[in-house]
């Protein structure tokens, strides 16, 4: 049987700082560096604690890093090579919940104090976060028991250690320790088995993929820099990826220069939009999905006919705009069954609707219902709005729903499909919480929960779902099994601007 949660402090600040602090684990202190690191360590696994949380003040090296910020190993790093901390995430969540500056990525362990600007420096270039002594011995040391590594910065990147500054700096870290000791508990009280069920189909759809690869693309054949009208589709870390091979995100035409390349989001414009950027000599390339670009032909077909167009959509959403732009005069947003109830129509004989593509499919039925008895002559679409990919991840979470204990969704805030699956997962009857990454997963959502739903929306990376499953692997180990309801074989081609 396992023994009691491990917080293993270096200094006897350190060890002072979190004494009391860490009820329901033990503290012990290993003494400073890598040598009495090691030789503590030679008696860890005697103790066999259920799970190691190495905790202190260390450097920063990376500049936006402050004094008093926390940072958060996701791996450790020293002369002997590198291990990954997989497990760590939900204590990064936990952290934040409660106000912290709280940084994650790889920590770098130095058989000395790096007080050298020039060797900071160095070490930043391989985008290590913070340099510590003792972390990579006692990772080892610990020998695949669930780990975590957690440093308040002291003294930030390039400054002195030995500073008039560093004696304030340092109390001030310490007074951060002080306060994380029973965040740390909380998360090394996780430490279980459990079982993951993957909703089927999750992540990326046919309209997301063929978005990316265009701007992936025009970066490879079009002279740079490629500016994108809003995010390309509404996910943080599809974003962040395509910025760093090169791509420049603008709100508006106005931050684009003349004569310069432009990709349009897969949620369509406006043609305001379009003859702008013909106007302004723009080499446009279209990533507009094609179930959204065919909204926008039946939006502008019913209004060419002289019908009053009804548009179920979230208001400032940016497909609903671009829809809207079809024909403003004659399109009237409606957002739910209430608004559908209040609409007032000049000619409630002519009328026809469309819908936002990511919409929830339960809540688009509600108001359609309003809709059709209120104007019982009203047209729709031959085929559903709702797309494909919407609908299958909505059934699927539905799928999963009633045997977790609480279901994760992955996507952004501002992304349409990732908050229905939220939603519908609740209608299903299930706790359900929208994270964007593995660092959003809250102890307090994993505490207790011994079954974990896990989907994605429809703009999410699909690696983003590995790295939660190994988030849960590593603090206790899972049994992943799979629930699917559709199996998507759906392409969609490039424009020809990027094709071939």
């Amino acid at each position: 049987m396992s023994g009691p949660p491990l917080v293993i402090a270096a200094l006897r600040s350190e060890y002072t700082a979190l004494a009391g602090q860490v009820s329901g684990a033990e503290l012990v202190r290993c003494g400073m560096g890598a040598a009495r690191a090691i030789r503590w360590g030679e008696q860890l696994g005697q103790r066999d604690p259920s799970a190691v949380v190495i905790a202190g003040v260390a450097g920063g090296l990376d500049p936006a890093i402050r004094s008093g910020d926390i940072v958060v190993a996701d791996e450790v790093r020293d002369a002997h090579g590198r291990t990954l901390l997989r497990g760590a995430a939900p204590l990064v969540a936990a952290l934040r919940a409660q106000g912290f500056r709280v940084h994650s990525g790889p920590v770098h362990c130095s058989e000395h104090i790096v007080d050298d600007r020039a060797e900071r420096e160095r070490l930043a270039a391989t985008g290590a976060l913070a340099v510590d002594l003792e972390s990579a011995a006692l990772v080892r040391a610990a020998d695949g028991r669930p780990t975590a590594v957690v440093r308040v910065i002291v003294d930030p990147a390039y400054g002195r250690l030995a500073s008039l500054r560093t004696v304030p700096a340092g109390a001030w870290a310490l007074g951060v320790l002080h306060n994380l000791g029973p965040a740390l508990v909380q998360w090394a009280e996780l430490v279980r088995p459990r079982k993951v069920v993957l909703a089927g189909p999750r992540s990326f759809c046919a309209g997301v993929d063929r978005a990316i690869d265009i701007v992936e693309t025009a970066l490879q054949r079009f002279p740079r820099p490629i500016y994108v009208r809003r995010q390309i589709v509404h996910n943080a870390h599809v974003v962040r990826d395509l910025e760093a091979q090169g791509a420049v995100f603008v709100d508006e035409l106005d931050e684009v220069p003349d004569g310069t390349t432009l990709v349009f989001s897969a949620h369509g414009v406006s043609p305001a939009v379009r003859t702008e950027a013909a106007r302004r000599d723009l080499t446009v390339i279209d990533a507009t999905c094609p179930l959204v670009a065919k909204v926008h032909v039946e939006a502008r077909r019913f209004a060419s006919r002289g019908d009053a167009v009804v548009l179920i959509g979230h208001e400032g959403h940016d497909e609903t705009e671009g829809t809207m732009g079809e024909a403003p005069e004659r399109i009237h947003l409606v957002q739910n069954a209430a608004d559908a109830e209040a609409l007032e129509l000049r000619d409630g004989d002519r009328v026809a609707y469309v819908m936002q593509t990511t919409l929830a499919a339960d809540d688009a039925a509600d108001t359609i219902d309003v809709l059709r008895r209120r104007f019982p002559g009203i047209e729709s679409s031959a085929s559903d709005d709702i797309c494909y990919a919407t609908t299958n991840r909505q059934h699927a979470v539905q799928a999963i729903a009633a045997e977790s204990d609480v279901v994760v969704v992955l996507g952004s805030t501002n992304s349409s499909n990732s908050q229905r699956l939220v939603e519908v997962a609740e209608r299903s009857g299930a706790r359900a919480h929208l994270v964007d990454d593995a660092t959003g997963l809250r102890p307090e959502w994993l505490a207790g929960a011994s079954t974990i739903g896990l989907t994605a929306g429809a703009s999410a990376p699909p690696h983003l779902v590995d790295e939660v499953v190994g988030t849960l692997r590593a603090i206790g180990g899972v049994e992943v099994v799979e629930r699917t309801v559709a199996d998507e074989k759906i392409m969609f081609t490039l424009p020809k601007e990027v094709a071939g």
